[in-house]
């Protein structure tokens, strides 16, 4: 039997849906396994079994070690679960960590690394975007087993007829080279709102917002969706560099994107253009937004997104 690893950085009950979705992607490649650097309840264990999950490896005696070695223990512990499983590849979120785990196990095992997937055939063919998001590719590794990253919102989960029973395996990770070491950790504020780069929508408020986000976040909260930025946003101070959606900041894909008072600059393109559907709202009819959006409202953000956001809340 075929086998593949997911790496899941975090697994709670229930599973998230980035976790269900790059099960997913790993069951593209053989019968999914998944892996996490800390301890898991049986309770999680069963809920990964019910996605279809056959196996789930955990570090034995904990995740200490991980504190201390930031991102090189996680390397070790999927490089050696590749050797136990003979894995044909391995599936990790397209976030910053997933990136850098991904580098990281590609020059350890000198294979190939494919980030941004949007998709994954079973014979290892990855479709990925490129050139922020304008057109997209097929690639497929010539050394080693898959090191592949994939993008939120790209493969839908379809849970399994049965459930599996997950075998439990425990593996020693020794001698992990020094790396970064984790000195504090701060909990965000809980917003009520979903992960940004996970969200199925998103509303984003750009320069035009004259920095009050909150008929952005009004519309967002009426729409269960994220609230995200554009760099001028961020950059003037008016809300936090974690939502910023571009070049230098975070890719997201979601299934439909409102960009509100966003101008539309190749650096933001980059970081949603790939979204499903695309809202744009600019007080500008010239404004290069326009060109990648599905639907466009020339107005004042200030008098669309509260009309919008009470629309919904009537039929809701």
């Amino acid at each position: 039997m075929a086998f593949s690893l997911v790496y899941l950085e975090a697994v709670e009950v229930p599973l998230s849906a980035t976790a269900l979705e790059l099960i997913a992607g790993a069951a593209r490649l053989g019968d999914p396994v998944a892996v996490t650097n800390h301890a898991v309840t049986p309770d999680v264990v069963a809920a990964l079994g019910a996605a279809g999950v056959s196996g789930v490896v955990v570090p034995e005696g904990g995740n200490e070690a991980a504190q201390q070695n930031f991102l090189s223990f996680e390397t070790e512990l999927l490089a050696i679960a590749l050797s136990e499983t003979e894995a044909s590849g391995v599936v990790l979120p397209n976030s910053v960590n997933g990136k850098e785990i991904a580098a990281r196990l590609g020059a350890k095992l000198e294979a190939g690394v494919i980030t941004d997937a949007i998709d994954i055939a079973a014979d290892g063919t990855v479709t990925k975007s490129v050139l922020a998001g304008a057109y997209t590719t097929q690639a497929h590794v010539t050394e080693g087993p898959l090191i592949v990253t994939l993008k939120g919102n790209s493969v839908e989960f379809v849970a399994p007829a049965t459930a599996e029973d997950p075998d439990l395996l425990e593996i020693p990770v020794e001698d992990v080279k020094p790396g970064a070491r984790i000195v504090e950790v701060r909990e965000k504020a809980e917003s009520g709102r979903p992960d940004l780069t996970a969200a199925r929508i998103v509303v984003s408020g750009g320069r035009g917002v004259d920095g009050d986000f909150s008929q952005v976040e009004e519309l967002a909260d009426a729409l269960g969706a994220a609230v995200a930025a554009s760099r001028a946003a961020v950059d003037a101070g008016w809300i936090g560099h974690d939502l910023q959606v571009g070049q230098t900041g975070k890719t997201v894909s979601p299934q439909l994107y409102v960009a509100a008072g966003i101008s539309g600059a190749i650096q933001h393109k980059a970081g949603m253009q790939t979204s499903k559907v695309i809202v744009a709202i600019n007080d500008d009819p010239d404004s290069p937004i326009f060109e990648i959006a599905d639907l466009g409202i020339v107005g004042d953000l200030k008098n669309v997104l509260p009309q919008a956001a009470a629309a919904l809340r009537e039929r809701s």
